[in-house]
């Protein structure tokens, strides 16, 4: 068992020495975050899921601090500590382990609790297309130097469902809310057919008197009704949310009942969006095809995209083996645009050898004073040294 061990241990870091010579080489810099970081800055950003599989912990000094559950984020604030006003384009490689909770029963191979990523992270890039392409191609080759040669390419554009959103009208909050479940396709079915239905739906539990108290022009007086109505029912505040965030609720479901349902033509437009899914130039000429005769324009998301698939295949890409899934989204929620798996038959679609993709407000989330363009990658080197053993590929 030990000799086996070590064995391994000597393949990831030859694996991990072909893989970081590829990234030096086209002008990344290696560099090595901590690993134990600030609980808050991840559990505010990398979404529901990933939250879940933190390891959370409570230092001597009351400090909230969590083992790295991805290499992104510790990058973004190295870039921050160096550059605090995030106005230098810059490029960075890694190598090390992460940490994310796995249930009983899970595949120690796909999926263990302490676990290696390779990665690139490029920040500042002005050609968002360009870096797009350069992240997606710079991955592959590294995993063809380790030896993986037969794989798939899964896309999809988070920019592409923006686009589809902001083009149909509907109310702001509404399109922010749709977005947050995007990762959660149960809970966006139910909140797509929720929005259809009869708005005065949204308060039809909420009592009738506190709701009558509150001023959707008045933040103040609103946060000072459900206050005293707290205290006049012997209420406590239960879990994390504050008077101003339970109040923040209490109006927008007061806005949802005075608006308009969302019309069911755009209802059954962004669930038809979501079903596409074909090989990548195919899949750009059916979203065309679904936006014709009906007021949406997504000429500039759908520009873009042909753009960074013309890039792809400018760098040796097949467009035939690279599938486009409108419901792709990634598994992080600070995603904003362009997202990429790789995948193999051998494992499948949920455990990806490698992944990434664009995000612009994570920069920002983390310190940032504006946000920045960006774009990455991470290899799961576990999965990847696995599959090249196991089958030769």
């Amino acid at each position: 068992m030990v000799a086996e061990t070590a064995r391994k241990f000597e393949a990831l870091e030859a694996q991990a020495q072909r893989l970081m010579a590829v990234f030096t080489k086209a002008g990344y810099e290696a560099v090595a975050p901590a690993i134990i970081q600030p609980a808050d800055v991840f559990l505010d950003v990398v979404g529901e899921n990933l939250r879940a599989r933190t390891y959370v912990f409570t230092d001597p000094d009351g400090s909230e601090l969590c083992l790295r559950p991805d290499l992104t984020v510790p990058t973004c604030r190295l870039h921050l500590e160096r550059h605090p006003a995030c106005d230098v384009q810059a490029r960075y490689c890694y190598n090390g382990p992460a940490f994310r909770f796995q249930p009983a029963g899970a595949d120690a191979v796909a999926h263990p609790r302490e676990f290696r990523q390779a990665g690139i992270e490029y920040f500042g890039a002005a050609s968002r297309e360009k870096a797009e392409a350069e992240v997606v191609s710079l991955t592959i080759e590294a995993i063809r130097s380790a030896g993986l040669r037969s794989f798939g390419l899964r896309i999809g554009d988070l920019g592409l469902f923006q686009a589809l959103l902001d083009a149909l009208e509907m109310p702001a909050r509404w399109r922010a809310r749709l977005r947050h479940h995007f990762w959660r396709p149960d809970a966006f079915r139910e909140e797509l057919a929720r929005l259809t239905r009869n708005p005065a739906e949204a308060v039809h539990d909420l009592p009738a008197d506190l709701m009558a108290r509150l001023d959707r022009d008045d933040l103040a007086s609103s946060e000072a009704a459900v206050s005293a109505y707290l205290a006049e029912n012997g209420l406590e505040l239960v879990g994390a949310r504050s008077v101003g965030e339970i109040t923040q609720g209490l109006l927008a479901a007061a806005a949802d009942a005075a608006a308009k349902p969302l019309s069911s033509e755009a209802a059954e437009l962004i669930e038809a969006y979501l079903e596409v899914r074909a090989p990548a130039r195919a899949a750009a000429a059916r979203l065309r095809d679904l936006m014709q005769n009906r007021p949406v324009d997504l000429g500039e998301a759908l520009d873009a995209y042909d753009h960074r698939l013309k890039l792809l295949v400018d760098a040796g890409l097949d467009p035939g083996e690279i599938e486009f899934s409108a419901e792709f989204g990634r598994s992080l929620e600070y995603y904003t645009g362009f997202v990429f798996e790789i995948v193999v038959p051998a494992l499948g679609k949920g455990s990806p050898v490698a992944g990434g993709g664009r995000y612009d407000g994570l920069l920002k989330a983390v310190g940032a004073p504006e946000p920045v363009p960006a774009v990455g990658s991470a290899i799961h080197t576990e999965r990847l040294l696995a599959v090249v053993n196991g089958d030769g590929a």
